[in-house]
């Protein structure tokens, strides 16, 4: 391991990934500083949800993957659970299944097999619904929450990993704009206890909070930086033909759309 491996939470080298015929990466390299957070931002099918995919160990691929300096297939599946937590896309969840339930599930890597949660697992799963403003909805099930409402729940999920790295993948969706502002106050109490963050975005100007932007076009990387760097606004306003700009408002960078 080397000691650059070791400053990173995740890197990639070398990664090329396809989805069915066809390829959707191309020999991507990636570095993810530790306890910080990293937006991956960029058009309609530049690749970026399949790199999330990738760096979590979801979708075969070409090349290697490290998770906290050490390649991703050599951790054992419960030690990569305990330490990498997952928010996918329209993800699945029974629902019959209570919010409580669906929550604890985040606590399944830390039970031994067949293992019942202890108070441990109760504390971190009251934490994360809290956080998520979802505990008053504990006791009712899945199928009775709005889409706004389920997405906060599976946020509370990946919450309760308590995880060292935590991948979101459009997490945003179904959440309104007071909700978007809570996701994101989630987000840096997260990085300030040194959790690392990457977050996949369509939003711009939230992706603009990040500590660190990634701009994907035709699955590459075409720049990294900080979010609040000249370079980082050009690279984001090329990568959408010049359709948006970055300014500065209120304090915070924004993305506004170019009229034409």
């Amino acid at each position: 391991m080397t000691a650059v491996l070791a400053q990173q939470a995740l890197s990639a080298r070398a990664v090329s990934a396809r989805l069915g015929a066809t390829q959707v990466l191309h020999g991507v390299d990636l570095d993810i500083e530790a306890g910080r957070w990293t937006s991956i931002v960029g058009p309609n099918g530049a690749g970026k949800s399949t790199l999330l995919k990738v760096l979590a160990g979801l979708l075969a691929h070409e090349g290697v993957v490290h998770l906290q300096g050490q390649p991703l297939a050599a951790w054992p599946a419960r030690q990569r659970a305990q330490q990498m937590a997952w928010l996918g896309q329209n993800e699945l969840a029974g629902d019959d299944l209570t919010v409580w339930d669906v929550a604890l599930l985040g606590r399944l890597p830390h039970q031994p097999w067949l293992g019942r949660p202890n108070a441990r697992d109760w504390a971190a799963v009251e934490d994360a619904l809290r956080a998520t403003q979802a505990w008053d909805w504990r006791e009712r099930t899945l199928g009775q929450l709005s889409g706004g409402e389920r997405q906060r729940v599976l946020l509370a999920r990946a919450l309760s990993v308590q995880a060292s790295v935590l991948l979101m993948d459009e997490p945003l969706a179904n959440l309104d704009p007071p909700h978007q502002a809570d996701w994101l106050q989630i987000v840096r109490s997260l990085v300030a206890r040194g959790t690392t963050v990457v977050s996949v975005l369509h939003e711009i100007s939230m992706a603009l909070h990040a500590d660190t932007v990634v701009v994907m076009a035709q699955g590459r990387i075409t720049h990294q930086g900080a979010c609040a760097h000249p370079d980082s606004h050009r690279a984001l306003e090329q990568v959408f033909d010049g359709r948006i700009a970055i300014h500065a408002v209120a304090g915070q960078w924004v993305a506004l759309a170019r009229t034409p």
